[in-house]
């Protein structure tokens, strides 16, 4: 038998080339279809009706008019969770939180932020009723206008104050009835809505201020390094405590060694030194923030506090607290409060109302107390000697 050899015919050859170009055509075809795709794809219209609401959340789509097309990356807002933020807002994006804020008056037209001319850097508040508006009218016009002043009215008249006194109407009224001062600072002036004030006051309506001037207090206390003080009080005038009493010839004092025996077992603890009443405090920022959180709820006379507002700045707190003598009050000992009580078991009005402020003393005390014992406690060390609220 005789092999041949095999060869491809001439048509068979010519079929193969063919169909070599036709495959060629479509993957050439298909590659260019392909790019022009991927290029026309910015300019779709993809709408919340032609996709899930999940899958348009997780897409970013760079910008149709755009000439270079922007990095498509997964975003799920849903995901966020900040614990640095505050409580409550973990779910906010950290430059979107306003943590703080201030009782700074604004318009209501106009840009925002060309509302304020001045930002005062002092914040003056008095707990009035309308029988001493006299009284309160001379306080005002002792703080220039780099102070915010907020009234509280424990006795509900607040619009006869506009029609007696013209910068009645430039300050702020918060009006609850039969309330103190320390019930509205608790509920009102939280540290972070006055956090915008380098010094709070926080006074009293029946203070008398010939001798006062609210931007020279503010130099003193600064020049001092004062973090919790108060006006000297005119030494004629009776006293509770020596210490609160002016002195001449000095600009501050910051101890007292003639009060009584019984009272002053350590120099440098109330009511001998880091000591000042709480008709006429004066508090920086910081000190403000701690004695905040001391203020008890149900507690609202304050009665105590002066105790313990020490332990509100750093050691040595007899450094940080302090009576101011050039700038000096007079305390008129006017018991404004007393009539908003009402008569119980037999008691007046105004009996009842300082049965109450004693009650709440030695209530803070023994809060205070247990407070610093438990703390003491889950250290496992002793309670200090020198830590109760008094002596």
């Amino acid at each position: 038998m005789t092999m041949g050899i095999l060869s491809r015919s001439p048509t068979y050859s010519r079929r193969s080339e063919d169909n070599g170009m036709k495959l060629l055509a479509t993957a050439l075809f298909s590659v260019t279809f392909g790019i022009l795709l991927g290029l026309s794809f910015p300019s779709l219209w993809i709408t919340k009706a032609s996709l899930p609401q999940n899958l348009l959340r997780s897409i970013a789509i760079p910008n149709r008019h755009s000439d270079i097309a922007a990095p498509v990356h997964a975003i799920d807002i849903s995901k966020i969770w900040v614990p640095s933020n505050p409580k409550g807002a973990e779910r906010l994006p950290p430059r979107i939180v306003a943590s703080e804020s201030d009782l700074y008056l604004r318009r209501l037209w106009g840009n925002p932020e060309e509302d304020l001319k001045k930002k005062p850097r002092y914040l003056v508040t008095f707990t009035v009723g309308y029988k001493q508006r006299q009284n309160i009218d001379a306080c005002v016009k002792k703080f220039s206008d780099n102070f915010t002043i907020v009234l509280f009215h424990y006795d509900g008249i607040t619009s006869e104050w506009d029609d007696e006194f013209e910068w009645s109407k430039n300050v702020i009224h918060i009006s609850v009835k039969k309330q103190t001062k320390w019930w509205y600072a608790k509920r009102f002036l939280h540290p972070d809505i006055v956090a915008r004030y380098d010094y709070i006051f926080m006074w009293d309506e029946d203070l008398g201020v010939d001798h006062f001037d609210a931007e020279e207090y503010i130099h003193m206390v600064k020049k001092h390094g004062l973090e919790i003080s108060q006006p000297g009080l005119d030494p004629e005038i009776v006293c509770t405590w020596q210490i609160t009493k002016r002195r001449e010839h000095v600009e501050v004092h910051k101890d007292e060694t003639n009060e009584k025996p019984e009272w002053c077992s350590d120099p440098h603890r109330p009511p001998c030194a880091a000591f000042v009443e709480i008709m006429a405090p004066v508090f920086s920022r910081d000190a403000w923030r701690c004695v905040w959180h001391m203020i008890q709820n149900d507690l609202v006379h304050g009665w105590g506090l002066d105790f313990a507002l020490r332990r509100c700045v750093e050691e040595p707190a007899y450094e940080k607290i302090g009576i101011v003598d050039t700038q000096w009050i007079v305390h008129q000992s006017i018991p404004s409060l007393r009539s908003q009580g009402m008569e119980e078991d037999g008691k007046s009005p105004g009996q009842g109302v300082r049965d109450r402020c004693y009650m709440e003393w030695a209530m803070f005390q023994k809060r205070v107390d247990e407070a610093e014992k438990e703390y003491f406690k889950s250290l496992q060390v002793q309670t200090p000697s020198n830590s109760t609220t008094l002596h």
